[in-house]
This record gives C-alpha cells, structure tokens and sequence, in this order.
C-alpha cells in the first residue's frame, strides 16, 4: 500500500510540474534581462572602436504586452548610454494592436546618433510596412526598407543597411550595391536565416530577432527543446562564421501563448572593438 501512494505521489507531482513550469513562465515572462555584449573585429574602423549599440526586437505590443512594459524597457535602455539604439522588428502581432502607441514609446530612447530599424513579418502581416515607416521618420525614428544609410563617425564609416523580413530563400535579393567594401557593413534583418548570404555578401554584423530566443525552451532527458531550432539554427545569442557575426536578440514580447522559458526577455548592448 505505501509502495503504490508513492507511486501516486510521483505520478501527480510529474503531471503537476509542466503545469507549474508554465505558470511560472507567465508569470516571469516580463522580466527583461540586460546583456552586454562586446564584438570583436581585427579590421574594424579605428573611430567605430568603443561604440555602443542597443538593439530591442519583437515587442508586440498588445494584448499580451502592454505600453507600460515597453515604458519600463525604454528606461532601463537609456540608462545604458547607447551611441545607437536599433529595433528588429514586430513591434505589433496583429492590425488593430497600438502600434502608434508604440513609437511614441520608442521615440524616448536616447541615443546619440539615432534610433534605426527593420520592420518584421507581423507588419507584413498587418500591412502596416508604410504606415510604421513613415509614422516612425515623423518621430525621427529611421526603419529602413531595403535601403542603406552611411553613418559617418570621425574618419570611419558604418554602412547601415535594413532590409524586410523575407520568408524563405534566396535570401537578400534586394540589396545590390548597398554594401560599401570601405565601410564597416551591419545589416539589420529581423530572420536569422539570412546569416550566411549575408556573410557572403561582405556584411561584418548582422542584428536579428524574429525567434524569441524559443520563447519556450524544455530540458527532456538532458536535451534542451527549442521550437525555433525547427525553423533556424540561429535562435537566441552570438553566432559566427569567418568573416562575419550575428547577434540574435530573443525580443520582449510573446506569440501564442503568452509565456516564455528558459528565454527571458532581453535589451542587448553590443560594444564594438578592434581585436
């Protein structure tokens, strides 16, 4: 008898946790982590050594993610004293969410030379491209759409280049002639799948997001589940190849399911340097 009420003890306490795992992700699913990050590039542009970038992805602000959290993620990024803040697209899930609300929001980063993006699949999907680029350059914020703008820091160029979300490949086919051979080139991209084409196309740095790191990450006997490792090998964190890195930030809002594990939100700062 006590054999089996053990069994059974065992039983529910197994069924209980997932059930648990997945209060607890909703419950934390806002709560953002900061990391720093410093790049290291033995050709990089002598005046581009030291600058910070903050990158913010996938806010999806909505039913789920609310402006008062964004608010929150826009004031812990300005006390990180960015020289460039970037966004990596869907800052919306579908038409109808407040995406005025959320420029104006993204309007208050402070950061020196500006405020830069590309736009991701849930705009494709709201047909709300034009309308975010152009609502967000009245607010001096610059979502660039296949398009590139050199930044000139004292004697040393940055190529910035962004591009929309591309579902499947051949990947970047809209970018001839916007990388410069003698500028520093990153790409703004919001699917991590562009990576490789993008290291073949001469960009040092790509900055991603589109996979909410998983957004839901299991440990089943030893092995960490990852839902987006079904779609890229690229989910969350720095990833390299010989000539070039990417940066995947795991964004601050969710999809389906408002819950994340083992991804937390996240504001990335990359520091640049010669090395």
């Amino acid at each position: 008898m006590t054999g089996r009420r053990e069994l059974l003890k065992l039983a529910a306490a197994t069924c209980a946790a997932p059930a648990a795992a997945l209060g607890f992700g909703i419950i934390t699913r806002k709560d953002f982590r900061i990391n720093e990050v410093e790049l290291k590039f033995p050709s990089l542009p002598d005046d581009l050594s030291g600058l910070r970038m903050l990158q913010l992805s996938d806010i999806h602000l909505g039913e789920f993610y609310r402006p008062e959290d964004l608010a929150r993620v826009v004031d812990a990024s300005n006390h990180l004293r960015p020289d460039l803040a970037f966004i990596t697209g869907d800052l919306i899930t579908k038409k109808g969410d407040p995406l005025d609300r959320c420029l104006l929001e993204l309007r208050r980063l402070r950061a020196g030379y500006g405020i830069w993006g590309c736009l991701g699949n849930h705009e494709q999907i709201a047909k709300a491209e034009a309308y975010a680029q152009a609502r967000a350059r009245e607010l001096d914020i610059f979502f660039l759409r296949n398009e590139a703008d050199p930044l000139i820091f004292g004697n040393s160029r940055l190529n910035l280049v962004g591009v929309d979300y591309e579902k499947q490949g051949p990947y970047l086919r809209n970018i001839q002639g916007l990388v410069d051979p003698g500028a520093f080139n990153l790409l703004l991209a919001h699917t991590p799948n562009v990576f490789p084409t993008a290291a073949d196309k001469g960009f040092d740095l790509t900055l991603s997001g589109h996979t909410h790191g998983g957004q839901i990450n299991l440990d089943v006997l030893g092995t960490n589940i990852n839902v987006a490792e079904l779609r890229t090998p690229y989910t969350k964190g720095l990833y390299t190849l010989p000539t070039s890195m990417i940066y995947v930030n795991s964004g601050l809002g969710t999809i389906g399911w408002p819950v994340r594990l083992g991804a937390p939100p996240e504001i990335t700062v990359i520091r640049l340097s010669r090395g």
